[in-house]
């Protein structure tokens, strides 16, 4: 499997003489699971589910959760199994919904068919749900357990499950470096530090995640597409004749210095900037709406500017003296020029270290976005971690050394003692082709007893 971390199903320590029917359990709840990760490239913003219908020991249907919209994995399997789901056990990698969405509940689904025993890996942590649908389960006389293979089942929806618990999306940060840290030359080359199969994988990471995050410096120095590069035939899930969805494109740019002309702007899929607020009072993480518009673009400055004829400039308009007016007229000019271009404009209130990040994924998090995948230079990169943002670090090293001249990885101003590390753990370690990824996820750092060597 490339471009992701692996699902180990089943997980812990059996018990030493398990009863046959706990096997029985452990065994179809892996399948679930299995069957939810289908839909690791297709189902956002709602999670990957799995669902396997059982009776008499025979696996009578089964279903996976293909995109939103579509049926969820239970009524599938329920269609599947026809009248053999009565009197069955349903193996759900995640709680039944109870609410009319975008598709009917799929508890009406399971009591319909008369299942008599639903066993889940989690409960939903969407507020709508939260336990809700296994007690309509328990009220309709279906019998319920839940928990099995939890563990299994939240790796395999980190970023829904963050969002619907914190408000915010699961980011990961993906770097590529030497093996002496460098990710560029002090010349400021890049392209390419590792082989194709490692820049192949990215595609996997980026074809998985809600949306690519990066910096207007890296964007100004290697005018990067952030798309999608794969086929639907590369995708496990996807049909030949279905397109491959593309992330939205995020740049962090504080004064709007991406150029109109930019890669990313005549690609597929959105683009969205995100500036500082230069009037620091209409955005907050309470209300991040303020700025919306009814169209597919969003615009931070209200202003009569925009009732001018199209070839009419609005320098005409600035301030002589180029005070603050000019410059907020300036920046209006430009968010309309990247407007025109296919942007959408956020701009976010400003943190410690430029635009406030926090504010800037819960923005996110509200636009249903799930995983956000960081490709970024050393700034942007340690702003996230030191800011406690960043969930996982993807890290990519290639064979060969590159100086001390090099640009390093993180900007990690304030760190001088070894007890101000940031503690990382290895979750995951493997060759693709001649480089080596490493998975990290925060975790203790123990120092070595005084006087130890190393």
């Amino acid at each position: 499997m490339t471009g992701l971390s692996p699902i180990i199903v089943p997980a812990g320590t059996p018990d030493p003489d398990p009863p046959r029917d706990r096997i029985a359990d452990r065994v179809h709840m892996a399948r679930a699971i299995r069957l939810a990760a289908q839909g690791l490239y297709t189902t956002e913003p709602n999670p990957r589910v799995g669902c396997v219908i059982v009776k008499d020991g025979v696996v009578v249907g089964e279903g996976w959760h293909r995109r939103a919209g579509g049926p969820h994995a239970e009524p599938i399997a329920l269609a599947a199994a026809g009248d053999a789901a009565r009197g069955a056990t349903a193996y759900v990698s995640l709680e039944p919904c109870c609410h009319h969405g975008r598709t009917p509940p799929c508890t009406d689904a399971l009591l319909a068919a008369g299942v008599a025993r639903v066993v889940v890996a989690m409960t939903d942590p969407n507020p709508l749900v939260a336990g809700s649908g296994l007690d309509r389960l328990r009220a309709g006389g279906v019998a319920v357990d839940q928990g099995l293979l939890e563990a299994e089942a939240r790796r395999l929806n980190p970023g829904f499950i963050k969002r619907m618990e914190r408000g915010l999306p699961y980011v990961r940060v993906k770097l590529a470096a030497s093996l002496d840290g460098r990710t560029a030359m002090a010349s400021g080359e890049s392209q390419w530090i590792t082989a194709a199969a490692a820049r192949r994988d990215v595609q996997y990471l980026r074809a998985r995640s809600s949306a690519i995050l990066t910096g207007v410096g890296t964007l100004l120095a290697d005018d990067p597409s952030l798309n999608v590069r794969l086929s639907p035939t590369d995708l496990p899930g996807l049909g030949l004749d279905e397109a491959v969805r593309q992330p939205l494109r995020v740049v962090v740019d504080s004064r709007l210095r991406t150029p109109p002309t930019s890669r990313l702007l005549g690609l597929p899929g959105q683009t969205l900037i995100a500036c500082l607020d230069p009037e620091a009072d209409g955005l907050s993480s309470d209300n991040p709406e303020t700025h919306l518009t009814a169209g597919p673009h969003l615009t931070p400055f209200p202003t009569a500017s925009r009732d001018r004829e199209p070839d009419q400039p609005i320098s005409r308009e600035l301030d002589r003296n180029g005070g603050p007016h000019a410059r907020l007229e300036a920046m209006r000019e430009r968010a309309l020029r990247l407007e025109a271009a296919g942007a959408g404009i956020l701009p976010v209130p400003p943190g410690p270290r430029g635009l406030d990040l926090e504010t800037l994924l819960r923005y996110l998090a509200r636009m249903e976005i799930n995983e956000v995948l960081i490709e970024a230079g050393a700034t942007l990169a340690g702003s996230a971690l030191q800011a406690g943002l960043v969930d996982e670090l993807v890290l990519y090293l290639a064979p060969h050394l590159m100086g001390d001249g090099g640009l390093g990885l993180f900007h990690l101003p304030g760190l001088e003692r070894m007890g101000d590390r940031l503690a990382l753990h290895v979750q995951d370690l493997r060759k693709i082709g001649p480089d080596l990824r490493i998975t990290a996820v925060w975790g203790p750092c123990v120092l070595p007893p005084s006087g130890s060597p190393g």
